[in-house]
C-alpha cells in the first residue's frame, strides 16, 4: 500500500543550539534508517508553507504576526526556556503545519489512504496564542481543522501516544464536540496539564495517565479497554495521529517503558478503526521523540503499520 511521506530540508534548517533534545539529527536519523532499510510503499512529497488562513483557524492573525516577527536574522533566541528558533525557524515551522493541511488534502482527495509529516518543529505542545514545549504551530490542529473547514468533515478523531500531554491540541479543541482527543501520557511531567477529569465541552477529550515505569502490557490494557472502544464509539471519519516516539523505554526524557512493537500494535489498531470507519483515512504528525537510534526504529514500524511495507 503506499504512504505518502511529507518531509522537507528546510526541517533540518530549524536549530536549536548544542544540547537541544529537539534538533536536526532527529529527522537524520530517520532518514538515514529509511536509506538503509527502505520501505517499498513510501512515496515522497514535498509540503508546501501551510498559509495565513489555514494557520488561522488554529491561532488568532496577531500570534502568528508575533512568532515570525521573533524569529532572529542571525543566531538563536528563546521563545521560552524550552522552546529555541533561529533563522531557517520560519520556514520550517511554515512547511511543519503545511505538511499536515497537504497531508490532508491528499488523504481526503483520494490520492492515498495514509500519511505521515516527517517534520519538525512538532507541534501539539502549541496553544493558541502561546508557543511552548519546542513548538511553535499546532501542526495536528491546523490539518484537522482544514479537513473540517476545506472539506467539509464533521467527526474527527486524534490520538496523541507522545510521553508529553498534548496541551496545546486540547486547548484548541476543548469546546469542539466533533473533534474527539485522544492522549496517553506520563504523570507527573511535563507540562502538567491532561489530568483524566479534564474531558471537554462534551466528553471529546479522553486522557489517560501512567506513572513512570509504566510497561507494554498495563499501557496497552487500558488503550484497548477504554481508548479504542471510545473512538469506536465515535465512528471519526478521518483519524489523525500525535505520533510522539519519547514514550520509549530507551527516550532520555521521560520515563515510560514501552517498545518498538507498542507503536507498531497502536497503528495497527488504530488503521483497523479507520478502515471500518474513516475509508481508512489516516494522517499522522511527528511529535516527540529523542533518543534518535530508538526514534528511527520506532518511526519504522509505524511506518509499516501504516501500509508502507505493503
Amino acid at each position: 500500500m503506499r504512504v505518502l511521506f511529507y518531509d522537507h530540508d528546510s526541517a533540518l534548517e530549524h536549530r536549536t543550539g548544542t544540547g537541544h533534545p529537539e534538533r536536526p539529527e532527529r529527522l537524520q536519523a530517520i532518514l538515514e534508517l529509511l536509506a538503509r532499510r527502505p520501505l517499498a510503499g513510501l512515496e515522497r512529497r514535498e509540503p508546501p508553507p501551510a498559509t495565513a488562513e489555514q494557520i488561522g483557524r488554529a491561532h488568532p492573525p496577531a500570534y502568528l504576526e508575533q512568532v515570525l516577527a521573533r524569529i532572529p536574522k542571525e543566531g538563536l533566541r528563546h521563545l521560552d526556556p524550552d522552546t529555541v528558533v533561529s533563522p531557517g525557524s520560519r520556514e520550517a515551522a511554515l512547511r511543519a503545519a503545511g505538511a499536515a493541511v497537504a497531508a490532508v488534502d491528499a488523504v481526503l482527495g483520494g490520492e492515498a489512504s495514509r500519511a505521515f509529516c516527517c517534520m519538525r518543529p512538532p507541534g501539539h505542545h502549541a496553544e493558541p496564542q502561546r508557543a511552548m514545549g519546542f513548538c511553535l504551530f499546532n501542526n495536528i490542529a491546523i490539518g484537522a481543522l482544514h479537513a473540517r473547514h476545506a472539506h467539509g468533515l464533521g467527526r474527527i478523531a486524534i490520538f496523541d501516544f507522545d510521553v508529553h500531554h498534548g496541551n496545546g491540541t486540547q486547548a484548541i479543541f476543548w469546546k469542539d464536540a466533533e473533534t474527539l482527543y485522544c492522549s496517553t501520557h506520563q504523570w507527573p511531567l511535563y507540562p502538567g496539564s491532561g489530568r483524566e477529569s479534564e474531558s471537554g465541552v462534551a466528553g471529546n477529550i479522553l486522557n489517560r495517565t501512567f506513572p513512570p515505569g509504566t510497561g507494554s502490557a498495563a499501557w496497552r490494557k487500558v488503550v484497548a479497554g477504554e481508548m479504542l472502544p471510545r473512538i469506536e464509539e465515535f465512528a471519526p471519519e478521518l483519524l489523525m495521529i500525535s505520533a510522539g516516539f519519547d514514550a520509549h523505554a530507551e527516550d532520555p526524557l521521560a520515563n515510560l517503558m514501552l517498545v518498538e512493537e507498542d507503536f507498531a500494535w497502536i497503528t495497527a489498531e488504530l488503521v483497523a478503526l479507520a478502515e471500518r470507519h474513516a475509508r481508512g483515512r489516516v494522517v499522522s504528525v511527528l511529535e516527540g521523540g529523542y533518543n534518535l537510534d530508538a526514534l528511527a526504529r520506532s518511526l519504522r514500524v509505524h511506518l509499516e503499520a501504516l501500509g508502507a511495507d505493503r
